[in-house]
């Protein structure tokens, strides 16, 4: 088995720029600069041959490249506690559509629906019972946050292998995109 998901990978510029706004939440588990990325549609556990399967048909894949920007930084919450912080992207009718291209592809190949709405974000932070003001501390210094715009021309299966310390994502196919 292995662990799925379909993303856009960040360039260097972009990921420092991430970098730079990572921090003041004591006991944040920050994500390395390397994991940054945009997840398009998560999979979720798999067979080997499901996953190349997959890969075919993320091949078949039309799309134009575009441009994305990112902009500004939220949370998500379980009841009353903050689960994660992340940066924004900038509404994008071209990224949405990429987004409904390879949620058809997974469909076809017999993945279920996502539960979760299409939200577009880089994850910047898992959160475990962090002092709420540095919280709202972190979002109100961060608010106005840009970054952009990047240039988007693939994207790629990730694997997710869960370790101590964070999990390890690898790029096991890239798709370019084109007409």
């Amino acid at each position: 088995m292995i662990r799925l998901f379909v993303a856009l990978g960040l360039p260097d510029d972009i990921r420092a720029r991430l970098d730079a706004i990572a921090a003041g939440v004591p006991g944040a588990d920050w994500v390395e600069s390397d994991n940054y990325h945009l997840t398009l549609r998560f999979v979720g556990e798999t067979q080997e041959d499901k996953a190349e399967d997959l890969a075919y048909a993320l091949m078949a894949i039309r799309h134009k490249p575009f441009d994305i920007e990112l902009a500004g930084v939220g949370h998500f919450k379980t009841g009353d506690e903050v689960r994660a912080l992340w940066a924004g992207v900038k509404h994008s009718d071209a990224l949405d559509m990429l987004h409904r291209k390879v949620d058809e592809a997974c469909r076809k190949e017999g993945f279920p629906n996502e539960a979760r709405k299409f939200l577009p974000h880089v994850t910047l932070a898992r959160l475990d019972g962090a002092p709420l003001g540095k919280v709202q501390d972190f979002l109100i210094e961060n608010a106005l946050f840009k970054a952009g715009p990047i240039r988007i021309d693939s994207f790629a299966l990730y694997s997710s292998l869960r370790r101590q310390g964070g999990a390890v994502y690898t790029e096991e196919a890239a798709f370019f995109l084109r007409d």
